[in-house]
């Protein structure tokens, strides 16, 4: 009697693997599809992360005609996107634990569409300030979620998937840039259906996350893939679930935060001024715009390798520094000679942007767990674009006023100086985590 149990057990445990085994290598393909999905939806939704706010720095003349805007009103606009990244931002954790990171992702794409059709055709400057927010809106959400994506579906490649998207971001930012002003040529010259044009690559950008518009506990069970567990972490911590940080205890959380406040002001008075300050030089309107474009583009590449040699440096100071550096000599350069150096100081400044992949790779390594990462994100993206929201608006409001481009340009100089001690500071080998609970 007890051989036949012994055997019985034996031959059920025998026959575990193989009852098992045909769900196990049903369910790789799909996970291997989902994945595959999940980049490409990362991809096309950086790709919208930038166009509703290049598109119209390349227009700006000709929206601000259109729409009868004085410069102060201009410089609201160009401040819009940190408004609206700020207040929507800190939603986007909320959110995501509510309904799933990909159903507001989804979501954030919609409006996003929504936005960038309606605008141009509103008729006032109010109305195209709202349509603005709410295209501006999904975007919030969306930049607030792609490093918690990254960090939960990609936990072993975060540095690489973080230059991927950051890449398809900075392209996405350099082809509306580059394109706006000869596609609003071909259309006639109408400055309305130059803008509208790029809610299509936004409404392309909503397929790819419909099937991961599901419930958070459905998300975590059937698309993200179990992580290695370390440091003390729970399974649950693992899945992003982890306890609410006290994270205004946390100096890299505020050094972060400040980091990318800074750098998201230089970047958005670039991509809403720089096309005029050239213009105002005595660019072409056509040739100002390819060089706005070449600042963005520069990001391409750099998005891609920064990211990937930041992951495997322990602190991240000097590349903030090289990065600072280049920006000071591309803004000397556009005080004193702005259209005889045109070139040269579109690619020092489009160095200097890529601060920006910086950040949000800090942001994916100052934090152990996904939940932490998702805490971080909205705390530094939320408080930087609270930060960001001054700096464009001050600038239009010097260029109306002072009546030219030089103080302006020693504000954008200056503050490039604070931005590279506070990013050093955020560059130190510390997690948010250690910090809180101390």
């Amino acid at each position: 009697m007890t051989g036949d149990g012994t055997r019985t057990t034996a031959s059920a445990t025998a026959r575990t693997p193989a009852a098992s085994a045909p769900p196990e290598h049903s369910g790789a393909p799909a996970r291997a599809w989902r994945n595959r999905l999940l980049v490409v939806g990362i991809v096309l939704a950086a790709l919208n992360l930038r166009p509703a706010i290049t598109s119209f720095g390349a227009l700006l003349e000709e929206v601000r005609d259109g729409l009868g805007m004085s410069g102060s009103v201009a410089g609201l606009l160009t401040s819009l996107p940190a408004l609206c990244f700020a207040v929507f931002g800190v939603t986007a954790p909320r959110l995501a634990r509510r309904f799933g990171p990909g159903a507001v992702v989804c979501a954030g794409m919609a409006a996003i569409a929504t936005g960038l059709l309606a605008r141009p055709f509103v008729g006032t400057t109010a109305a195209f300030l709202l349509t603005s927010g709410l295209a501006l809106a999904g975007i919030a959400v969306s930049n607030v979620l792609m490093p918690v994506i990254v960090k939960r579906w990609f936990p072993d490649r975060v540095g690489s998937m973080t230059g991927l998207y950051s890449m398809a971001l900075a392209l996405g930012t350099a082809s509306a840039a580059a394109i706006t002003v000869p596609v609003t040529d071909a259309l006639g010259g109408d400055w309305q259906a130059g803008l509208a044009v790029w809610a299509a690559l936004a409404a392309a950008a909503v397929l790819p996350w419909i099937p991961f518009v599901r419930k958070r506990d459905a998300t975590s069970r059937e698309g993200a893939p179990e992580s290695p567990q370390r440091d003390g972490q729970t399974q649950g911590e693992s899945a992003g679930q982890a306890p609410v940080l006290r994270i205004t205890r946390s100096r890299t959380a505020w050094a972060l935060a400040v980091f990318f406040g800074l750098q998201a002001t230089a970047a958005y008075i670039t991509m809403g001024w720089m096309a005029q300050i050239f213009r105002d030089a005595g660019v072409p309107a056509g040739r100002a715009g390819l060089l706005l474009a070449v600042t963005m583009v520069m990001g391409v590449p750099l998005a891609f390798v920064i990211p990937r040699l930041a992951a495997r440096l322990p602190r991240q100071g000097p590349i903030v520094l090289a990065l600072g550096v280049s920006g000071l000599i591309g803004y000397a350069g556009l005080y004193f000679a702005p259209a005889a150096g045109a070139w040269a100081w579109a690619v020092l400044l489009g160095v200097a942007n890529c601060a920006f992949p910086l950040a949000l790779t800090m942001v994916g390594m100052r934090a152990r767990t996904g939940g932490g990462v998702a805490q971080l994100s909205a705390f530094a993206q939320s408080t930087g674009y609270l930060i960001s929201i001054p700096g464009p608006l001050l600038v239009g409001v010097l260029y109306q006023h002072s009546g030219g481009w030089g103080l302006p340009i020693a504000l954008m100089a200056g503050l490039m100086v604070p931005q590279m001690i506070v990013g050093v500071v955020a560059g130190r080998d510390r997690t948010v985590e250690d910090e809180a609970a101390g």
